[in-house]
């Protein structure tokens, strides 16, 4: 029998495991860490939604639970938010108090956001635009003033194009209209890959997501100051909870590639639209964005509020509800003037 003994490493020579022994420490603590984190951040979603339950009512559309708020009575007013955030974004602003007043005001969770459920599937504004047709067809409305607000522009304007005697006007807050290179859509985006993604959202993306928030807000406020109102109401930890997380980013990933599109068939818009923005922008370039469509659109009103930045709703609200008064009174006398014809 061969009892010879294996060969002994030379002096100054690590054997194969010696050289990797320290891999297997360093990943059962990475994977403690995301262990943690996981835990961690289903925990501080769980007291978010515990914190902040649902403030409206459910339809069950097409596999989507979709939440949504009703308020007031009359002509329908439909208001649609934008990436990142929820239902919240106008009540904090006091848009739906003001609008409600007089108006039937409909504001929808998009899919993914506040608590409506968002399944697998390609959430470009014309499937957006689709899901609330049905969605108002459920609730009687047949026509509405719809406004938009930064990503919600792209779905009020697609809800137009696959519907218009559905929107009897638009109102498009802060938006953005046609391509630009845009280096949050790079940053933002890699949450919505499928796997890769679906572990970044449950581990580091809410850690990180909660870290620069409050910079984001700056920055979507500016050159303005955080409303106090704001800052204080507004439910920003559904805003990092992982479901929220991919739909942020899959809109940010989508939003170049639909106005590449879209931008084609601005023109087939007939309705009256009005074009409100805050003047120093520094989210969405005016001159670039709303600016250029309304000179492409010669039936559009523009308004640039001096000094507001891209929350403008919160920033000036009694502008921008002014701006969706004015179209649903002009919707109302149009109303008026058929009604007068025919009889």
């Amino acid at each position: 029998m061969n009892t010879r003994p294996g060969r002994a490493p030379r002096p100054g020579q690590t054997s194969h495991w010696s050289r990797w022994r320290w891999l297997a420490p360093v990943l059962a603590g990475s994977a403690a860490a995301l262990g943690a984190a996981v835990l961690y951040n289903r925990q501080r979603a769980e007291v978010a939604e515990r914190r902040t339950p649902p403030i409206g009512r459910f339809l069950n559309i097409d596999g989507v639970r979709l939440h949504y708020i009703e308020r007031g009575q009359g002509e329908p007013i439909v208001l649609i938010h934008g990436n990142g955030t929820m239902i919240q974004d106008f009540t904090v602003s006091g848009l739906v108090d003001r609008l409600a007043s007089r108006y039937r005001v409909i504001v929808f969770d998009r899919p993914g956001y506040g608590y409506s459920s968002r399944p697998r599937q390609l959430w470009t504004p014309r499937a957006h635009a689709k899901l609330f047709q049905r969605a108002l067809g459920q609730l009687g409305v047949e026509q509405a003033v719809v406004l938009g607000h930064s990503w919600g522009t792209l779905v009020a304007v697609a809800l137009a194009l696959e519907s218009p005697s559905l929107v009897r006007s638009l109102v498009l807050a802060s938006g953005y209209y046609y391509p630009t290179l845009r280096a949050d859509t790079f940053l933002f985006s890699p949450p919505a890959i499928p796997v890769i993604g679906d572990a970044m959202r449950h581990t580091i993306s809410p850690l990180v997501a909660r870290a620069i928030l409050p910079g984001l807000i700056k920055q979507m406020f500016a050159p303005a100051e955080v409303p106090e109102r704001f800052d204080r109401l507004l439910p920003k930890e559904l805003m990092l909870r992982p479901l929220q997380l991919r739909a942020a980013a899959e809109d940010a990933a989508l939003m170049t590639p639909s106005v590449m599109e879209m931008q084609h068939h601005y023109r087939e818009l007939r309705m009256p639209i009005t074009i409100i923005t805050g003047a120093d922008d520094q989210i969405a370039d005016v001159g670039r964005q709303s600016e250029r469509l309304h000179r492409e659109l010669p039936q559009s009103e523009f308004i640039a509020l001096p000094g507001l930045g891209h929350m403008v709703h919160h920033l000036d609200p009694d502008a921008v509800a002014g701006a969706v008064e004015r179209a649903a009174q002009q919707v109302e006398e149009e109303a008026g003037g058929q009604q007068r014809v025919v009889l």
